[in-house]
């Protein structure tokens, strides 16, 4: 289990113990009139009686007490009878899920069988070794009936050789075709256009992708690194 954190805040002139509960717009400035850069997403109620949940990126989840003035930094565990829940991964994991059907499916690469059972969605970059290993798997995936959405990360960063590369591919006259040629190391066109990869490569950041392959399953999960189709195809009931 992770580190709890706990933080004060020296927030003048508030006591919501006797009064009103604060709107979730009133918890969210009341944050930033402390930490003006504090990177919010979303402020909600938490499954935690008398505390809010403040969603940071990176899948960072805060628990704010009802005024405002301490958090708690670090997963949230709910006790059953026979097992523990982490309550803040699935949190997250529905956080992902949401952010990641927001992206118009016309931006991703995707590598699709006849009839799909499911899907997986794929932060990539043309240059990991992993990527292409996963990669050369798509055909054998596709077979299973799992469909593979690509999402462009270069992990060298913005306008790098690998972001170069990418957005070539991206901007292909057939992307797929592109996307395979970069990853068994060939030459592809330099090409630019109007592109969807520094987007891409921001929306893995704030879903908490530090390398590459990320996998995000349809139900929200992330799965850091490759997998064998085999396992992925167990993994999702196949």
């Amino acid at each position: 289990m992770g580190k709890i954190v706990l933080f004060v805040f020296l927030t003048a002139g508030l006591n919501t113990a006797f009064g009103e509960a604060l709107s979730l717009d009133e918890v969210r400035q009341k944050l930033l009139s402390s930490k003006p850069d504090l990177p919010i997403l979303k402020v909600s109620h938490s499954p935690l009686e008398g505390f809010y949940q403040v969603t940071l990126p990176a899948g960072n989840i805060l628990y704010v007490t009802e005024d405002v003035r301490h958090f708690i930094a670090g997963d949230l565990y709910q006790v059953n009878s026979s097992h523990l829940v982490n309550l803040t991964e699935t949190e997250r994991s529905t956080n992902r899920k949401e952010m990641i059907a927001s992206v118009n499916p016309s931006e991703m690469l995707i590598f699709a069988p006849p009839q799909t059972k499911a899907s997986v969605t794929v932060f990539t970059d043309v240059d990991c070794s992993y990527c292409r290993k996963l990669h050369r798997e798509v055909p054998e995936l596709n077979r299973m009936g799992i469909a593979i959405r690509y999402l462009a990360y270069p992990r060298a960063g913005i306008h790098s050789a690998s972001y170069d590369k990418i957005v070539s591919a991206w901007c292909a006259d057939n992307p797929q075709v592109a996307l395979t040629k970069a990853k068994m190391g060939q030459e592809i066109p330099a090409k630019t256009c109007d592109n969807p990869v520094a987007k891409q490569f921001q929306l893995g950041n704030e879903l908490g992708v530090t390398g590459t392959p990320a996998l995000v399953l349809d139900d929200g999960r992330l799965l850091p690194g490759y997998m064998p189709a085999a396992e992925l195809a167990k993994l999702l009931d196949m």
